[in-house]
Formats: C-alpha cells, sequence, structure tokens
C-alpha cells in the first residue's frame, strides 16, 4: 500500500491524528532483518535437483537518477515436489557478472547437487550457469524459445509455427520428443529457413526436459512457475512505481587521541571577537 493509503487506513480505524509518512517507513524498515536473515539463509537441508531462474525489471532511484534494475529471483524444487523460494537479488542488468555473483551466492549457502538449471537464454545467464553450475543440464524455457521464433517471422505465420512447434511437447517419450523436432525442423524450413536453423541449432536445449520423468516434464520445460512470483513483484512495483534510494551506512569517524589536548594548547587559531560577539571589542578606558 501507499503512505497515503496507509494514512487513510490508519484514520478509518479511528485514529484521528492519522500516520506520518516517516512513521510508516519505520515500521516498513522492521522486517528488513528478516528479510535478511531469509536471504541468507543455508540452503543445505535438502536437495534442490531443478532450479529456475529469472528476471523482472522494477523502476529504482540510483545516484538521484531513475533507472531500470534487474530483479533476478531463483525457486527450487526439492525431491518431494516441494517448491521453494531459494533468493533474490537486485542489480543493475542481467550481465554475466551479476548473475554469476547471484548463482554463486546460492552455492556459497549450501546449493548442490542440481540436475537441471531452467531459464531463459540470456547470454549473460546462460554463461553464468555454465560457468558455475558444472556438469548440470540447462532447459531453455520453451515460451520464452516461441517468442524469439515470433521475431523473425510475421504475425500471420506466427500462430500456425508455433502450434507446430508445440506437437514437439506433446510427445510421451524422450525418443519421440526428438524425433518430432526433427521433424517440425522441416515443415517450415522451406518457406521460414530461420525458424529451422533456430530449431536445430536449440534441439539440445529445448529438449532437456526428455531426460527426467515424463510426470515432471510440464513443470520443468518452461519458467512458467516463475512468472507467478514476477507478477506479484509487478504488483507491488506499481504501488511504490519508483522505490527510494537504497540506504548506505554512513562511515564512522574515528577521532585520533589526542585532539582535545591540541585544541587547547593552541594548535588551532581562536576564533576572532568579531564572531564571538558581532562586533569589535573596545579596550576599556579609566
Amino acid at each position: 500500500m501507499s503512505t497515503r493509503s496507509v494514512d487513510d487506513l490508519v484514520k478509518a480505524l479511528g485514529s484521528d491524528s492519522g500516520i506520518s509518512k516517516s512513521e510508516v517507513s519505520r515500521i516498513c524498515a522492521e522486517p528488513d532483518a528478516e528479510l535478511d536473515a531469509f536471504k541468507e539463509r543455508p540452503l543445505d537441508h535438502t536437495v534442490f535437483p531443478c532450479v529456475f531462474l529469472d528476471a523482472t525489471y522494477c523502476k529504482a532511484r540510483v545516484n538521484h537518477r531513475i533507472v531500470s534494475q534487474a530483479v533476478v529471483i531463483a525457486t527450487g524444487i526439492s525431491a518431494t515436489g516441494h517448491r521453494e523460494i531459494l533468493g533474490l537479488m537486485v542489480g543493475d542488468s542481467e550481465s554475466k557478472p551479476f548473475w554469476t555473483k547471484f548463482v554463486r551466492s546460492l552455492r556459497a549457502r549450501g546449493l548442490e547437487n542440481v540436475q537441471l538449471v531452467i531459464s531463459d537464454s540470456h547470454s549473460g545467464l546462460v554463461a553464468a550457469i555454465r560457468t558455475v553450475f558444472l556438469g548440470t543440464a540447462w532447459q531453455r524455457c520453451r515460451v520464452h524459445f516461441v517468442r524469439d521464433v515470433f521475431s523473425v517471422i510475421d504475425k500471420v505465420s506466427g500462430e500456425m509455427v508455433a502450434a507446430t512447434i508445440r506437437t514437439i511437447f506433446a510427445q510421451t517419450t524422450a525418443a519421440a520428443v526428438r524425433t518430432q523436432l526433427d521433424v517440425v525442423a522441416d515443415m517450415p524450413g522451406r518457406q521460414f529457413p530461420h525458424v529451422k536453423t533456430m530449431l536445430l541449432d536449440a534441439a539440445t536445449d529445448i529438449t532437456a526436459f526428455a531426460d527426467f520423468p515424463p510426470a515432471h516434464w510440464k513443470k520443468i520445460w518452461s519458467t512458467y512457475p516463475l512468472e507467478r512470483w514476477n507478477r506479484e513483484i509487478k504488483r507491488r512495483a506499481d504501488v511504490v512505481q519508483v522505490f527510494p534510494q537504497p540506504r548506505r551506512p554512513r562511515p564512522t569517524r574515528r577521532r585520533g587521541p589526542g585532539r582535545t589536548p591540541r585544541r587547547v594548547a593552541g594548535l588551532r587559531p581562536p576564533l576572532p571577537l568579531r564572531r564571538l560577539h558581532g562586533r569589535t571589542s573596545q579596550p576599556q578606558t579609566k
């Protein structure tokens, strides 16, 4: 809720004085400690074979300028099917150093034995996954892949091509999935050679889900389970509109030993009398 809405709510509850903006800010800052503890908690309490990574963008004020910052979030699915938010981070962009720092923080907190990572094909994200999660399969989100296909063909033919690509994911066995991909790649190849090239180049990445149990396919072939969290972030960000400048701790000034004696000893010139009394003192005459 916005500050004005909180003030109206408090008045509706019977408080005539309402609530000030500073009080709302103080109350909102109280859960920060709990949030920091949640973000830094250990992740070695269970195993997460599948990890989803995605990002959304929000407006924030940085160095007195309004910029768009990436809010990246990671969720994991345990061996028992339990879904859990693993971590989140806010940064300037989706560059490789930023993503690498994020996924390494997950590993440092105990995230091990990851078998599959699901994400879009952002170059910085893919490079970070291949750097940090060695030996882990990568599933390219099928929804983002279809969107990339739409960018190289016209809108009239887009739905037909998309429906053809979806038949790949309608198969029931891993062999049938990969065979259907080759068949689909040849169907629009004459009219849309770019689509055929995209399918063949991404064949391994968009069919990585087929190496897992078929009962899990619908949950791991896209980042759709993360879309709900992104919508929740956006819904709350629309209320705030622009997030304020992050607070930075002020550096503590350390006073050197003997500062007061030096001042008393006269190492600093005394203030002139005119600054103390507003005029120049005249000598008294007897």
